[in-house]
């Protein structure tokens, strides 16, 4: 009995012991992973879905640090002001990173990496211009601006542009002010990008207190890091990465498939393919993989539209262009053709509000599309011009000349057969079956016949 209870202690011992050595090893395992999100190109929809995805993920594998990787020349400030919520929320600590050699965090791209808790940049990279795409250029009578054209006298009043663009402007400033303060970096010179568009290289930032350090490559970067105290969620961690296992988290397709749609060149041409394929279908209630084509590309194109920033306007210009061309298929005309063209280039020049880096609209795909409805309309005068100076193809005009074949005949009347059709016949001649004749005139639902080659006015009315 004895000898069963220490056998009993024995393996508890045993068992206890496995367990403490596992549930160590596997605590320690999840705190060096660190997980990588890149983004390259520019920031919009797709890229904000595939970071809170990612830092999601992070989170459920609790993983040590997420590097986020940036090379991206900005973007929208709606899908930017996303990623920066998800940055300052995340339970794990976010590392920006700038790389690789070459590459730059401009625009929205500066936003985001004075958001993360630590920011470092790689040898020969370059960071700032985040003024907001909607300005364009320095403001005249903020710091670092310049005067507008002819000064203006003391007492005037600024315009609603200048207004509305000095608004923007100091909205950027405060909001990159904040992250600056909130990660104790250089709030001046963040001011500065925004206002005159200032840049900056690795060193340089290094120097100016932008970022934290300089990495030549990510397992540079972690061994950097291992130590440092950053506050998540209201809380100081230390960082242990030095031997922290770097693994990619790749895009979801869902953030795939929003990437390509929200596209504007991708997106037009679907909002083209859409309406169009409506239209065919109208025309031809027969067909009918015009019509569901048509109605999925019109609903992802739409999709997309509402999540780019677009002028309604424009919008409605093209859809007044459309209806007009469209318009000029029924009912042919010069005028509502050329203004339906005219109509629709104007609109998809203003469709989107901003001209963010990444999402233009190009001007080649507009001309093509415009060509093509150029094109529409060539084809259709085309055929109208063909149809008005070709021959009459209905009623009794189109039965004249034609060849009829004799089928019976007795003294004036009889039946021939023409077009494809039995029709009754009459004439002042006396015809043999098979004989071949030609319709003079048609009275009614009888044919006036004549021999071939006759001239004569094909008998009485």
């Amino acid at each position: 009995m004895q000898t069963v209870r220490a056998a009993l202690v024995a393996a508890a011992t045993v068992l206890v012991a496995l367990v403490a050595s596992i549930r160590p090893g596997a605590a320690e395992e999840g705190s060096r992973l660190a997980l990588t999100i890149s983004i390259d190109g520019a920031i919009g929809p797709a890229s904000a879905s595939y970071v809170k995805d990612a830092l999601a993920k992070a989170g459920e594998r609790h993983a040590a640090v997420v590097i986020l990787r940036l090379n991206t020349p900005g973007g929208l400030s709606s899908s930017m002001r996303e990623i920066i919520t998800d940055v300052l929320s995340s339970p794990v600590p976010v590392v920006g990173y700038v790389a690789p050699s070459g590459a730059h965090a401009a625009s929205a791209g500066t936003y985001i990496l004075y958001a993360t808790h630590i920011a470092a940049m790689a040898p020969g990279t370059n960071i700032g211009a985040a003024t907001p795409v909607q300005l364009g250029s320095p403001i005249p009578g903020l710091p670092g601006g310049t005067p507008d054209k002819g000064d203006k006298k003391d007492g005037d009043q600024p315009s609603v542009k200048d207004a509305m663009t000095m608004k923007t402007t100091n909205d950027a400033v405060a909001f990159i002010r904040s992250l600056a303060e909130l990660r104790d970096r250089n709030a001046d010179w963040a001011e500065k990008a925004v206002r005159d568009a200032a840049t900056l290289s690795a060193n340089g930032a290094m120097q100016a207190k932008v970022i934290d350090l300089i990495a030549r490559d990510e397992a540079d970067l972690l061994k950097q890091v291992d130590g440092r105290a950053v506050e998540v969620a209201g809380k100081t961690q230390h960082l242990a990465t030095k031997d922290a296992v770097i693994e990619a988290i790749d895009p979801g397709w869902v953030a795939k498939s929003l990437a390509v749609i929200t596209d504007p060149n991708v997106a037009f041409v679907l909002l083209m393919v859409g309406i169009y394929g409506l239209i065919f279908e109208f025309m031809s209630p027969g067909a009918v993989a015009p019509g569901v084509v048509g109605t999925i590309c019109l609903l992802l194109g739409l999709y997309a539209l509402n999540m780019l920033p677009i002028n309604y306007a424009g919008f409605a210009l093209m859809l007044v262009g459309i209806a007009l061309l469209a318009f000029e298929a029924f009912n042919p005309t010069v005028v509502i053709g050329v203004g339906g063209v005219i109509a629709f280039v104007l609109g998809a020049a203003m469709l989107f509000r901003i001209e963010a880096p990444g999402y233009r609209l190009s001007w080649s795909v507009i001309a093509i599309v415009a060509a093509m409805m150029v094109g529409l309309i060539v084809v259709v005068l085309g055929a109208l011009r063909r149809a008005r100076k070709g021959p009459v193809r209905l009623g009794a005009q189109a039965m004249r000349g034609l060849p009829a074949e004799v089928l019976d005949w007795s003294e004036t009347t009889g039946h021939v057969f023409t077009n494809g059709e039995r029709w009754q016949a009459r004439g002042t001649e006396t015809f043999k079956s098979g004989e071949m004749v030609e319709v003079a005139n048609i009275v009614g639902l009888t044919l006036v016949v004549r021999r071939a080659g006759a001239t004569g006015q094909g008998g009485p009315a």
